[in-house]
């Protein structure tokens, strides 16, 4: 398979390839962690980074106590093919942000300041490698205590790594930038199998819900 050295996919494409597949295992993972808490959330809020078509954000709706969620793309095509998926009951609970993740820093004051779950399946690596730091303390400072973040890296023996290897990590790298949260699911999975267009690629990623210390 040919990769840009940006990562650009044909995104439409992508939408349709995936639109019947379930939610992210981490972001289950993650929902799962806020049910078995000892502790009521109040009006939860959740932010979906690089939300696609939503398959993350319909479960997070559908999830108790009745999260708010902003929903968080680039492609507008994406958010639309959302909005029309979401539940007409769970609309009032949704916002949907055009937003490329490199702009979410300087443009933090259209989402919440404070926000218990960060979700970004599968969207750390599409960030450019220039804006990547600022992103991730975006994400550090608004995560709750309390709160979870979960997603993925992918690893430096990806196949696509020799492409731009700063959107790869070790996995030491990858442990150090989850620094001051607690990890409670970090799995790294290196196979050979398909990507979501079908393509066959070596696999190098890591699995990760981390919560921030109440």
């Amino acid at each position: 398979m040919t990769i840009s050295r940006d990562y650009q996919r044909d995104w439409p494409a992508y939408f349709d390839a995936v639109r019947e597949q379930p939610p992210r295992e981490t972001c289950l993972r993650a929902l799962d962690a806020f049910e078995r808490d000892n502790r009521a959330l109040s009006n939860p809020v959740a932010i979906d980074i690089a939300c696609g078509e939503g398959r993350d954000t319909r479960a997070i709706l559908a999830r108790a106590p009745g999260w708010r969620v902003w929903a968080v793309d680039s492609s507008t095509e994406g958010l639309t093919r959302l909005r029309s998926a979401v539940r007409e009951s769970d609309r009032p609970r949704v916002e949907t942000v055009v937003l490329a993740m490199e702009e979410i820093p300087s443009h933090a004051a259209r989402l919440p300041g404070r926000a218990d779950f960060i979700n970004a399946s599968f969207a750390l690596p599409f960030c450019d490698e220039n804006g990547f730091p600022a992103l991730w303390a975006w994400i550090r400072a608004t995560v709750a205590p309390g709160g979870r973040f979960a997603g993925q890296f992918f690893g430096d023996r990806d196949e696509w790594a020799p492409v731009n290897p700063r959107r790869h990590h070790t996995r030491d790298q990858v442990l150090s930038l989850l620094g001051g949260f607690s990890v409670e699911h970090f799995d790294e999975v290196e196979k050979d199998g398909l990507d979501a267009m079908g393509g066959t690629k070596h696999h190098h990623v890591f699995h990760v819900v981390a919560g921030r210390p109440v």
